[in-house]
């Protein structure tokens, strides 16, 4: 990869082939392919999946970078005409995981060039983001112990913030979520004797009210920060209109600036379903799905990305409240001393990220970059350690 062009080249090719969360082999197999060229010191393959770690070691002790990019794509119809349109049907990089693998991509073809000074860099490409499921998985690798960073970045693609502008903070950077599902059971009857049934159709009804103003319930000194409920889906009995209904399902999202707030959202959640469940005389159970923990940046992270949009000349904009949408890039700086994941944008124009109509922009390829770049000459330093001449990708 020696040019911008062929580094657009090669995010067209991500584009037009996406893969749905822990199917990524294909791309996963483009990712190695391209990595060869750069001669890493390690390479691990179906790491957590189908996850891929490159290593770059300097040649003095010093600290493990950890730099993570995601593979997977979304089940989502492109609706976009152009060249590079995703050729799956259903299926499309909505999210702009393709100008994030191209980044790193792009991030690992200059550490060929110019090596660590101390410690080492690691390049992970995990599976899975858009489930919750893949950060897990690679941090229970067993192979991912020898990894373990004491610094972790990432970046995501932002539309609505400026073109080309980071937008960061120190502590929560994105919330906790979780997918909750409630399961009801009571009995079916013959519609027209309902009496001999036990219907949740009350309770169905009673759930939803509860849930939708259970945040503001809440006191703040018990969940500080900001608490959302969600209904996104119930389902009452069967289409059958001589049987009485004898179950419901609700499914609801439930989103929290903290990990500590969401298990009291969970808690209270759960409690009041129990209650109206009993009233009602049903049985109850719960099952939770797409579960995320708040990406939280430490005050070093957060400044070691300041510092980079400083010697990078990028403008960034420190933020007073977390990112509302949710990010599995917590696991990693779980597992860190220090980390960050920040914003980078991709216009006030651009239609927003999961829209039919999304295109990562590729003008970012090179911010991005350069940008890790600078943390890495910052923590580990460069075997060429001068300022990074952005003028060859303009």
């Amino acid at each position: 990869m020696q040019s911008f062009d062929e580094l657009i080249a090669f995010r067209k090719t991500l584009h037009q082939n996406p893969e749905l969360s822990n199917q990524e082999q294909a791309t996963a197999a483009r990712i190695l392919e391209e990595f060869q060229a750069f001669s890493p010191d390690d390479v691990i393959t179906d790491l957590g999946g189908t996850g891929l770690a490159f290593v770059f070691n300097g040649s003095e002790s010093g600290p493990t970078t950890l730099i993570r990019s995601e593979l997977d794509a979304l089940p989502i119809e492109e609706a976009n005409s152009f060249a590079h349109r995703s050729k799956v049907n259903g299926v499309s990089h909505k999210c702009g995981h393709d100008g994030h693998m191209s980044i790193v991509t792009a991030l690992g073809a200059e550490l060929a060039k110019h090596r660590p000074k101390k410690g080492r860099v690691v390049l992970c490409f995990q599976p899975a983001e858009e489930t919750g499921m893949g950060a897990i998985q690679v941090v229970n690798d067993v192979r991912f112990v020898n990894l373990i960073p004491d610094y972790a970045f990432a970046l995501h693609n932002y539309p609505g913030l400026e073109l080309g502008k980071v937008a960061v903070r120190a502590g929560t950077f994105n919330c906790a979520s979780r997918g909750m599902i409630i399961h009801l059971k009571g009995k079916t009857s013959h519609a027209a004797h309902p009496e001999n049934g036990v219907s949740p159709a009350n309770a169905l009804c009673k759930i939803i009210q509860e849930l939708n103003s259970l945040p503001a319930k809440i006191p703040q000194q018990v969940a500080a920060g900001r608490n959302w409920v969600t209904v996104i889906h119930a389902k009452l009995g069967e289409i059958a209109f001589g049987t009485a209904p004898g179950d419901a399902v609700i499914m609801a999202t439930l989103r929290s600036e903290t990990n500590e707030a969401m298990q009291i959202l969970i808690e209270e959640a759960e409690r009041l379903s129990q209650t109206v469940a009993k009233t009602e005389n049903l049985s109850i159970s719960f099952e939770y799905d797409d579960v995320f923990q708040a990406s939280v940046n430490t005050q070093q992270g957060c400044d070691l990305v300041v510092c980079a949009c400083d010697n990078t000349q990028t403008p960034f904009v420190l933020l007073d409240e977390p990112m509302r949408w949710s990010e599995d890039f917590g696991q990693f700086t779980a597992t860190a001393k220090e980390g960050a994941m920040f914003a980078l944008g991709a216009g006030q124009a651009s239609p927003q990220l999961h829209n039919p109509d999304y295109d990562f922009p590729d003008s970012l390829l090179p911010v991005g970059r350069d940008l890790f770049l600078d943390i890495i000459r910052q923590l580990n330093g460069l075997s060429v350690d001068s300022a990074i001449d952005t003028s060859r990708w303009t």
